[in-house]
């Protein structure tokens, strides 16, 4: 048996596939070493993995955010090996699925455009350049959490347009103490901005919403695709929720920086079982 996972901080996706070929698709809560002890991923991991897995695992390919050195993928691999002793266990960042789900074993600028951002240089076997997110503070441009934080600070700074603004107050009444109570005092608040991205896709046909939503990825491309060598010599590929549900702006915005955008995936995982079926790998 080979499992691969796709992890995030919310939610991980796990393939479970058998020696006959036979597939199987599990979800268990996100596994992010920076927010996980080896201990409660082996608690979560004792109910929502191990008893799905009726064969001995030969392979485990896991990708994941927070993977990004050797210590951090232990608190993962250790978890994995009290069940699986004798398992060849691969631990990858997120990035590195995404390069391998859009592009196999062919170089190109691999991006993430999911609650957080990311792009790099995928050189068709390894990453070879890439470009730190850091973070929806200071960077992340383009991601879901970002377009969430420019939506509240216009709408309590009484930016947004009346129009927007009372479809955005009809839909969450929220308040500024509550908005600032979130961002400020609660674990996660990223993923609290990254809530409201939905409304701008469904008001998109608002210019407000649809400029919004160009400008950042167009912030996400001048400061992180352009940074990346010979960046419009390569194809595109994209991977997360804020790219699939703005496909349309992101091809927009990928030909005005005269780029061939091959693929624009919601979730890495098909792209991923594929190229580990077919590289034995």
């Amino acid at each position: 048996m080979i499992l691969i996972a796709d992890s995030g901080s919310t939610k991980c996706a796990w393939k479970l596939i058998s020696h006959t070929g036979e597939m199987q698709s599990l979800l268990t809560s996100g596994i992010n070493p920076f927010f996980r002890t080896s201990e409660s991923i082996y608690e979560e991991l004792l109910s929502g993995l191990f008893p799905f897995t009726t064969e001995p695992v030969e392979k485990i390919f896991f990708y994941g955010t927070g993977i990004i050195n050797e210590e951090k993928a232990g608190v993962i691999r250790s978890a994995l090996r009290q069940f699986y002793p004798s398992a060849n266990i691969a631990l990858h960042s997120d990035v590195l699925a995404a390069s391998r789900s859009l592009f196999g074993n062919k170089p190109g600028i691999a991006c993430i455009l999911g609650t957080g951002s990311n792009a790099c240089l995928y050189n068709g076997t390894a990453l070879s350049k890439g470009i730190s997110p850091l973070g929806f503070i200071l960077g992340d441009e383009g991601s879901g959490a970002v377009l969430g934080k420019k939506l509240l600070g216009d709408y309590f700074k009484e930016v947004m347009p009346e129009a927007v603004r009372k479809k955005f107050e009809a839909k969450y009444h929220l308040s500024r103490d509550e908005a600032l109570q979130k961002v400020y005092k609660t674990e996660k608040p990223n993923f609290f901005l990254a809530s409201f991205a939905p409304f701008l896709s469904e008001e998109l046909s608002e210019n407000y919403c649809f400029h919004l939503v160009r400008n950042s990825l167009i912030e996400f491309f001048e400061r992180n695709v352009t940074k990346l060598p010979d960046y419009n010599s390569y194809s595109i590929g994209f991977v997360g929720s804020v790219a699939f549900h703005f496909k349309g702006i992101v091809e927009e915005v990928c030909s005005i920086y005269q780029m061939n955008c091959i693929s624009i995936q919601q979730e890495p995982m098909l792209g991923l079982v594929n190229y580990h079926l077919n590289h034995n790998t």
